[in-house]
């Protein structure tokens, strides 16, 4: 006679809150989410992935600057002389990363440039926040002026990477140039 398995609590836990979880997102579901086929992911793995799902969607609509207590302000670049902007510039980038917020693709700009990038457009830009330890916000300087969308290919783009894009708009790139300001930035963990 065979011995009745009791499952694991641990499983029956992760379960329950699986169920808790679909329930909970099913008021924001949309075809994206049939194209992720949950049958291969663990029950662990789906739960994060839904609790993520969850989290963004309920997330507050903030401004970037708001996220910070006080509120994170910036005087402008033009009352300070380029030693102040420099290390203005790396107390900003310390604090935005302790929030989770990345930059990226800032090796182009001067200091005093993303200095004005980051009180301009970063600060003011009302961004969900999702408050995940392991959801981080990247923020991509090179696509800043909506004008100009070479930067990131002139600067950034592999060889590779440059060549998809002359196939796919059927002229060449721009040349490509190494970045005038190259800063070792903090970086979300992979």
């Amino acid at each position: 006679m065979a011995l009745a398995q009791h499952p694991d609590p641990e499983e029956v836990d992760c379960l329950l809150r699986n169920a808790e979880l679909r329930d909970a997102i099913e008021p924001y579901l949309d075809e994206a989410i049939f194209e992720i086929d949950f049958r291969f992911l663990p029950t662990e793995s789906e739960n994060r992935f839904l609790e993520s799902m969850l989290a963004w969607e309920q997330a507050p609509l903030v401004p970037i600057a708001r996220w910070f207590e006080p509120i994170l302000a910036m005087q402008p670049a033009c009352t300070l002389d380029d030693e102040q902007v420099h290390d203005r510039l790396w107390q900003v980038i310390d604090k935005l990363f302790a929030k989770r917020v990345v930059l990226e693709y800032t090796d182009h700009l001067a200091d005093r440039e993303l200095y004005a990038l980051i009180r301009r457009d970063i600060l003011p830009a009302a961004v969900k926040r999702v408050d995940l330890p392991d959801n981080y916000f990247h923020w991509d300087c090179s696509a800043a002026d909506v004008e100009d969308t070479t930067v990131w290919l002139t600067f950034y783009a592999t060889d590779q990477e440059r060549e998809q894009w002359s196939l796919e708009e059927g002229r060449d790139p721009p040349p490509a140039q190494v970045p005038a300001h190259p800063r070792a930035l903090p970086t979300a963990p992979v």
